[in-house]
């Protein structure tokens, strides 16, 4: 039995109709660009993560950019980050102008450790970009009174959370609303995916949600008038109408994914470091993933799964500050020991909502025969 690590044909069929006729009435109103699904996505998308505004763009990449520009990211501010996260976060930064710098993880969550943050602040920081990695959020009440400390944005990496909460202030928000700006990716393998590249920008911000509208779109602030030099980045009108169709479901597959790795910790707990949930955090569970004991035992099990048609994924096999491209800043080995650590040990199995316990016990079994 083959096992995919997110098995996006059986979410297709399973709300088939609804996504064929929501593809169909825009190739029947052939309304492409910017279309009305789009503004109906991004109030609707507003309305869920409870922030004022939310601009639509073509890719999780580009909120990232575009959230830092219009945020007022520029040459030379430094913008705090971990080093355990995809590349885009930290390429967002450099073509902003900023420079990235390093924040080792907790090495519970893997999220940035928000009592390391406060060493790496200087006169050119600007801004903290937490990323709430795998789906957790970040310890956002203690990054919070950082960024007010040191008046300070937060520029929320949300690619892998869409759906968890954090309780701040006595109050469940959901990530994307905790900080100055959220970033969201709607890559198909994502909780909300659509069926190509998109993504999104919340804010509460009217200056930075004005500037992140006319950003996406060439810097246009009216037809053929620009103010910026902006970008050619704007969410297809048929992702949109997708992905509307999908966020009525989006609660219902998190409770799914919670279940699934309720059920998956059940059986792990005792063989490996399972993921745990904070106090004051709900988990979305974009991924499912558990530290072996060192690299070897990772590798072994990682290649009994592949040789049993298990999907598996390492996120990620080499943190950022010891790439070949973030050499000129001038990290070492062992700069950041936790991260270095976390990406030796570190497994992602397949997650989503359509998961049954008969793949989940077969998966399970085959990680107990190599440890």
């Amino acid at each position: 039995m083959k096992i995919p690590m997110v098995d996006l044909k059986t979410n297709y069929l399973n709300i088939k109709k609804e996504i064929d006729y929501a593809i169909n009435s825009v190739l029947n109103k052939t309304d492409y660009i910017l279309g009305e699904e789009v503004c109906k996505f991004e109030n609707d998308f507003a309305k869920y993560c409870d922030t004022k505004y939310a601009v639509s763009v073509a890719n999780g990449t580009d909120a990232l950019r575009i959230a830092l520009i219009s945020a007022g990211i520029s040459k030379g501010d430094e913008v705090i980050t971990t080093p355990f996260t995809f590349i885009a976060t930290t390429e967002a930064i450099v073509q902003s102008g900023g420079i990235p710098v390093f924040s080792d993880i907790d090495s519970e969550t893997y999220n940035i450790n928000p009592d390391e943050i406060e060493k790496k602040i200087t006169k050119k920081t600007k801004a903290i970009l937490p990323v709430h990695l795998y789906g957790h959020p970040c310890n956002m009440k203690k990054i919070t009174a950082i960024a007010k400390k040191y008046n300070l944005q937060i520029i929320e990496d949300c690619a892998q959370s869409f759906s968890s909460e954090y309780k701040l202030n006595n109050k469940w928000k959901r990530t994307g609303s905790l900080g100055d700006v959220g970033c969201f990716s709607f890559y198909p393998a994502k909780n909300l995916g659509c069926y190509g590249d998109g993504g999104m920008i919340t804010t509460n911000n009217k200056t930075i949600y004005e500037n992140a509208k006319m950003l996406r779109d060439h810097g246009q602030y009216d037809k053929y008038y620009y103010k910026e030099n902006g970008f050619n980045s704007r969410l297809d009108t048929i992702q949109a109408a997708i992905l509307s169709v999908k966020l009525k479901y989006i609660d219902e597959w998190t409770n799914k994914r919670n279940k699934i790795a309720e059920k998956y910790n059940k059986i792990l707990e005792n063989i490996a470091d399972v993921p745990i949930v904070q106090e004051n955090c709900r988990h979305s569970y974009n991924y499912y993933s558990i530290c072996l004991k060192n690299k070897l035992e990772k590798e072994k099990v990682q290649q009994n799964l592949l040789k049993n048609g298990i999907a598996c994924q390492i996120y990620y096999p080499q943190s950022l500050h010891l790439q070949e491209v973030y050499k000129y800043l001038g990290y070492k080995k062992g700069d950041l020991p936790v991260s270095e650590n976390i990406q030796d040990q570190v497994l992602s199995l397949p997650m989503y909502p359509e998961l049954n316990d008969g793949q989940i016990k077969i998966i399970s079994d085959r990680i107990k025969e190599k440890i």
